[in-house]
C-alpha cells in the first residue's frame, strides 16, 4: 500500500515549475494504472495533462488538481532546498507541499485504499490532472481536458479540487465557489513635451488620475451572503523611462487592473461602467479586456453534505463554506453542471518561502478523501 508522505516526497523532488511537469504525472499515472485506471494523455502546447478513469457507470466522481508549482525564488532564502523534501518537526518541507502536491498524493492514496476495500463500488472515479494551472498557459490545462471530456460525452457528477482550502486547521473551510476575474489593460495617450512647457504638451498621467481615483473609489456592488463585494485593484502602472529623460512629459501611460466580481456584477455591466468613467473624463484611451474566470457557486447538495460529514468524522470540525480567495480550475468544471468543491490542506505557506505541510494533517486528508468516496460511491 502507498504511503502518502513517501509519495509526496517523490512529487516534491520533481522541479515542476509551471508549465513543466518534470515527470510528476508519470509517477501518478503509474500508480493509477496499477489500480485499474485507463489513462489518456492530453498534452496541449507546453502543458501536460491526463485524464484517468476507473469504471463505466454514473455517477462519476472526479479528483482534479495540478502538478505544476510556482518558482521558489531565491534558493538562499529557503531553510531547506525546495526540491529536496525534508522532514522537520512534524512538517514536510518543499515547493508544492501545500499547493498542491500534498493533496494530489492524498487523493491517490485514498483512492487506493478505497478500491482495496470496495473493488465493486458504485459509479466511476476519475482523475483530471494538469501541469498548467499556475501560469498564463492555464487555457492549455483544465479547459483543454474539459473540451476532451465534452467530446467524449463524459459527464462529471461530483468533483473535488485539491486546492489548499483550509485556513488554520485541516477541514475548517471548504470552497464551494469563487468570484470571477476580469483583467483590464488600459493605455491612455497624451502628447509628449518638455516639462518646462506643459502648455505645449498633454500629460496622460495627469489626465488619467481623476478617472483612476473614481474607479478605485467606486462601490461596484455589496456582495451577498455567499460572495464578497466586487473589487478593483490596480496592479501595475508604466510610463516614460524612469531615471532617464526626466525632463520629458511622456506620451502614454499604461496600466493593468483586475476586478474580482461577484455574480451581482456581470462582466458586461462592469465593462460598461468602467468605460463610462473613462469617457466622463474625455480620455484618449485604448482598453483591452481579458476574462480569466466567471463567478460560480455550488449550491448545498449531495457533495457538500458528504464532504461535511467526511471532514467532521475525521477531524471533529464542522467546515465553513466560502467563496473567498483567488481563482482555481474549479471555474472550468462548474459550468458543466458538476457539483464542485475545493478541499485541501492549510494554506498558510502557499507560494511562500519554506512551503510545508503538516504530515499528520496530510494523513487525515487521506482519510477525509477516503470517507468522501465511501459516502458517495457505496450503498448507505
Amino acid at each position: 500500500m502507498l504511503d502518502v508522505i513517501a509519495l509526496l516526497s517523490q512529487l516534491i523532488a520533481c522541479p515542476s515549475i509551471t508549465p513543466k511537469d518534470a515527470q510528476c504525472q508519470d509517477i501518478l499515472k503509474n500508480h493509477l494504472s496499477r489500480m485499474g485506471f485507463t489513462v489518456t494523455d492530453l498534452p496541449s502546447g507546453p502543458v501536460n495533462n491526463f485524464w484517468a478513469k476507473q469504471g463505466k457507470d454514473q455517477p462519476l466522481f472526479v479528483f482534479a488538481g495540478h502538478t505544476d508549482v510556482v518558482t521558489p525564488g531565491d534558493l538562499h532564502t529557503w531553510q531547506f532546498d525546495p526540491f529536496k523534501p525534508t522532514r522537520h518537526e512534524g512538517y514536510l518541507y518543499g515547493r508544492g507541499a501545500q499547493d498542491m502536491k500534498g493533496p494530489l498524493a492524498a487523493m491517490v492514496v485514498a483512492t487506493e485504499r478505497f478500491l482495496e476495500k470496495y473493488p465493486f463500488h458504485a459509479g466511476s472515479i476519475g482523475f483530471l490532472i494538469t501541469s498548467g494551472e499556475e501560469g498564463r498557459e492555464f487555457m492549455h490545462g483544465t479547459p483543454h481536458v474539459m473540451e476532451y471530456l465534452a467530446a467524449q460525452q463524459e459527464k462529471i457528477t461530483w468533483c473535488v479540487v485539491g486546492e489548499p482550502s483550509s485556513m488554520t486547521h485541516l477541514g475548517d473551510t471548504i470552497r464551494h465557489g469563487r468570484r470571477g476575474s476580469l483583467h483590464a489593460y488600459l493605455t491612455v495617450t497624451g502628447k509628449q513635451g518638455h516639462v518646462a512647457y506643459p502648455q505645449l504638451a498633454l500629460n496622460p498621467i495627469h489626465q488619467a488620475l481623476p478617472a483612476l481615483t473614481e474607479l478605485i473609489q467606486t462601490q461596484w456592488d455589496l456582495g451577498n451572503q455567499d460572495f464578497d463585494p466586487t473589487s478593483l485593484q490596480i496592479t501595475s502602472i508604466t510610463s516614460g523611462t524612469f531615471g532617464e529623460n526626466t525632463n520629458v512629459i511622456p506620451e502614454t501611460v499604461r496600466l493593468h487592473f483586475n476586478m474580482r466580481n461577484s455574480p451581482l456584477s456581470d462582466d458586461e455591466s462592469l465593462k460598461q461602467r468602467v468605460i463610462a468613467v473613462l469617457d466622463k473624463y474625455k480620455l484618449n484611451y485604448d482598453l483591452v479586456w481579458e476574462i480569466s474566470g466567471k463567478p460560480f457557486i455550488t449550491a448545498q447538495g449531495t457533495l457538500s453534505v458528504a464532504a461535511t460529514a467526511a471532514v467532521t468524522s475525521v477531524t471533529g470540525i464542522t467546515p465553513d463554506f466560502s467563496t473567498g480567495g483567488g481563482t482555481s480550475d474549479a471555474r472550468f468544471i462548474a459550468p458543466t453542471g458538476a457539483q464542485v468543491i475545493e478541499l485541501g490542506v492549510v494554506s498558510d505557506r502557499i507560494h511562500q518561502v519554506d512551503e510545508r505541510v503538516n504530515m499528520a494533517e496530510l494523513e487525515q486528508l487521506v482519510q477525509i478523501y477516503y470517507t468522501l468516496l465511501e459516502n458517495l460511491l457505496t450503498p448507505q
